[in-house]
């Protein structure tokens, strides 16, 4: 698939991707089915339209720290792999693996499968998928899997898998050209809902309050409303999750230590404004009343439900083949960015020797792409949609703070390396968001030990399998 006026980093990639290109993986990462479907338990959690407005606000604001703090780094350091290469830098091999195992074990290759899944509910929520008999759907593994149940849903989002895996295994080129198309193809129908949502829906803004906390809500939280607002964040978070994504293409990005950092900054703010803007129209057109309840509805997408209540079932068909193209591209740009991680590791030799390959003619790390395929697929049996998700957000933050704690470590290591962008606000800025990081994991673990247990046991199961790679290398 090379041209003459391709350039094959040294790695053996192909380096192919524009700035355009650029910025749409980082918005089509996070666009995905977070913004259709997580006000929902938001709503169950907060049961106030203003609270839940907050918090996408406060989310979408620490992604852009985040962010920003990130792009100090990739301008600096543009290797495929992205943060494991960061870090690689910043701690050492050892903690780089650490990383690099956890994207494999639940970070991205849970991202694939939940996001995956949410494609597979739209479009059951056209077409009814077929279902196994209830003992069949009920059999569980250890009293915490049913890897039967909801099959048809499941099924449907491996063979997703599959078809992603083989056409971004053909190559970078097919992959960017399927992201920058589904992405485009989504903001815009993102903003034909907010246009007809706020226009002829019939809607009110008092559907969207109360402003602040409802008058004799009782949280679930032990933590009271502090503890709701962060369990509410933790959707929030998912959603805006994925814009690093742009980093483990570092090799096949041109001019990847401007243009990087560009289309985190653009990506994200521009990320920041459509979900604003999205879920008020959302509150507009529903009270959180009405969301709690058909939340509690198996396979239900609450964008769907709020689409319906004014444009009726043609509305309905309309919205959920927006969520089938926007989690069909999101789940794409997963697929096509996760795999330089494992590729970088195993040029490492802390990794499956193969997952190193790097296709003579389609110049892909073939290899890792089938690796990353076969363990997505697994996680899609392993779980539903939310316990998935705040399982690897879970796990996310724990990296999220050491890599923006590493900005500190590179100003002292690398003091002397040109920096074509510097993250404004140093030392604060970084600094806050280190201090939210540790916050945020602190209160995951007490407000929801079940998924932060399993998402941390996968984290540190990395650790003898680090030192068993190394050890077989030697």
């Amino acid at each position: 698939m090379t041209n003459t006026h391709s350039k094959v980093h040294s790695s053996g990639l192909l380096t192919k991707l524009g700035l355009f290109t650029a910025l749409m993986i980082v918005i089509s990462s996070m666009i995905g089915s977070g913004i259709f479907k997580k006000i929902a338990p938001m709503a169950g959690e907060l049961n106030s339209g203003g609270l839940i407005l907050i918090c996408w606000l406060v989310a979408g604001l620490i992604t852009l720290l985040g962010s920003a703090t990130n792009a100090e780094i990739a301008g600096l350091i543009a290797e495929p792999g992205g943060q494991y290469v960061y870090f690689k830098k910043m701690y050492g091999k050892g903690f780089a693996f650490l990383y690099g195992w956890s994207c494999f074990s639940v970070i991205q290759s849970a991202s694939i499968a939940s996001i995956g899944y949410v494609f597979s509910e739209s479009v059951n929520a056209i077409l009814p998928l077929p279902r196994l008999s209830g003992s069949l759907e009920s059999f569980s593994i250890l009293g915490l899997f049913t890897p039967l149940d909801n099959f048809g849903v499941k099924a449907l989002t491996i063979t997703t898998i599959i078809f992603l895996t083989a056409a971004n295994y053909i190559g970078v080129v097919i992959g960017g050209y399927i992201n920058n198309v589904f992405t485009v193809l989504k903001v815009l129908g993102i903003v034909i809902i907010i246009i007809l949502g706020l226009t002829i829906s019939g809607g009110q803004i008092e559907n969207a309050g109360p402003l602040l906390e409802a008058p004799g809500t009782e949280y679930s939280s032990s933590l009271g409303l502090f503890g709701a607002m962060f369990a509410a964040m933790l959707g929030a978070f998912w959603a805006y999750d994925g814009w690093n994504n742009i980093g483990y293409l570092g090799g096949e990005v041109k001019n990847p230590k401007r243009n990087i950092p560009i289309a985190l900054f653009v990506g994200v703010s521009i990320v920041i404004v459509v979900y604003m803007i999205t879920n008020f129209t959302f509150l507009y057109i529903m009270p959180v009343d009405e969301i709690v309840n058909i939340a509690k509805t198996e396979n239900s997408i609450i964008a769907v439900e709020v689409i319906r209540k004014f444009l009726g079932t043609e509305g309905a068909f309309f919205i959920s083949v927006l969520i089938m193209i926007a989690t069909f591209g999101t789940t794409n740009g997963s697929v096509l960015a996760s795999p330089r991680i494992y590729f970088a590791m195993a040029r490492d030799k802390v990794f499956f020797k193969s997952a190193g390959n790097c296709h003579s003619r389609f110049r892909t790390p073939h290899t890792s792409l089938l690796i990353q395929g076969v363990w997505s697929s697994v996680l899609v049996l392993s779980g539903t949609f939310d316990q998935l998700t705040d399982m690897l957000i879970f796990a996310s933050f724990i990296f999220y703070g050491s890599g923006a704690f590493g900005i500190f470590v590179l100003r002292k290591k690398m003091k002397d390396v040109h920096r074509p962008y510097k993250v404004f606000g140093y030392p604060w800025i970084p600094g806050f968001f280190v201090l939210f990081c540790i916050l945020l994991v602190v209160v995951t673990i007490i407000q929801n030990p079940r998924d932060a247990g399993i998402g941390l046991l996968l984290v540190l199961i990395g650790l003898p399998l680090y030192f068993i790679w190394k050890k077989i290398n030697e």
